[in-house]
Parts: C-alpha cells; structure tokens; sequence
C-alpha cells in the first residue's frame, strides 16, 4: 500500500498491485474448493443396478372335486399388504425382524395384484363358480373375496405364503366367514429360479384350498 498525497490530507489509496497477491490467493483457494466439490460429486454417484430378471407366479390347473360346485359370481378384490409386500420386489428375510430384497430378481407385477390375478385364474381354471371377476368387470355380484397377503416371503429357504381371506356377502357388505390360509414350499437352493419354483408349489396349494373352501362356502 502507497500513500497519495493532497492539498489537504494524505490518505491511503490502494493500488492495483495491491491486489495481486490477494486475486492469485482467491483463485487458487477457488480452485482447491472446486476440486473437494468435484471430487465428493463423484463418491456421491453410485453405478446403476443390472436389469432385474422378470418372475411370476403359474396358476394351478389341476383341481378335483370343484369343477361346477358352486352357481354363485365371485368378486376377488386387490388384496391388502404392507408396503414392503406391496411392491414387485421378491422378499427374503434373514431374520423376523429384516426385510431384504433377492438381488437381480422381481415379480411381473406387485404382489398383491399378481395375487389377484392368479386366484381369479385359478376360479376359471376350476370351472368351481358361474364367474369370477375383478372390479370394474360388470358382473353382477354374489360374494366378495377380500383378502390381505400377511406373509409372501423367503425365510432359510423356505418360500412362505399366508392370506387373510374374508367372504363378504355383496348385497350387505356382512363377512360371512374368515379363514387364514398358509402354505410353505423348500427352495431346492438360493438362486432365483429355484426360489420362484417354491413360490409356485406354494401358491397352488393355497389356491386350490381357497378355491374348494368358496366353493363349500357358496
């Protein structure tokens, strides 16, 4: 810094020299900031997840003692579940308490409307009612099935099924009777074609349960 005189008063001006030191000190400090900036974009950006491989449940095809049971119209609802059922992904718990997805694997729908479709499919599979719809089909309605999926899961291997299954009359809206189906099935191993497979073998036992016990029922 260089004083300037006056007529009057002497006083400090500062001259563009003076800034020199401080413009190369700003830029590199900017620069360094830049680069932490930088550098922390990068750890925050992570590679994208593979394309999952797309699964779905088969409906069982075989039935005995169901085909022409009952005359009644069935409605099967979107079945209830928590939100971690509630989405396409296959569920694997390690523990009771830990919910985990199966890696590079997912349902063709989520899980409680491949429920429905499947159990609709199973109804006209058995032949076992006058009809079985969905809402919005325009039938004319006997009964309601109303359901919520408590359990849709692998655990040790295991692929586990367990619906809440309720039979509301339509024309009161009165449940007529409640019942919990479970149904287990062992995996032959780890990887997702054999966990899928016990989905399946489980599934078709749980389905043709729900489907003779409507068909009692009505």
């Amino acid at each position: 810094m260089r004083l300037v005189g006056s007529k009057n008063r002497k006083f400090p001006v500062i001259t563009a020299e003076g800034f020199r030191p401080t413009i190369r000190r700003h830029g590199r400090d900017l620069l360094i900031a830049a680069s932490v900036v930088a550098l922390s974009s990068c750890a925050l950006v992570k590679p994208g997840e593979a394309p999952r491989e797309t699964f779905e449940i088969s409906a069982p095809t075989q039935f005995s003692g169901v085909r022409g049971g009952s005359r009644a119209q069935i409605l099967v609802k979107v079945p209830t579940a928590l939100k971690s059922l509630d989405s396409d992904r296959i569920v694997v718990k390690p523990t009771p308490t830990i919910v985990t997805y199966l890696a590079g694997a997912q349902w063709s729908d989520t899980v409680p409307r491949l429920i429905q479709a499947k159990l609709v499919e199973s109804f006209d599979n058995a032949a076992a009612t006058r009809a079985t719809a969905k809402p919005g089909d325009g039938l004319v309605i006997d009964y309601q099935l109303v359901s919520d999926v408590r359990r849709f899961e692998v655990a040790e291997g295991v692929a586990i099924i367990e619906l809440s299954i309720k039979l509301l009359t339509d024309r009161t809206g009165r449940v007529r009777e409640t019942r919990i189906f479970r149904s287990t099935a062992q995996s032959l191993s780890d990887k997702p074609d054999d966990l899928v497979n016990a989905f399946d073998t489980a599934f078709a036992v749980i389905a043709r349960d729900i489907v003779s016990w409507i068909v009692r029922r009505t």
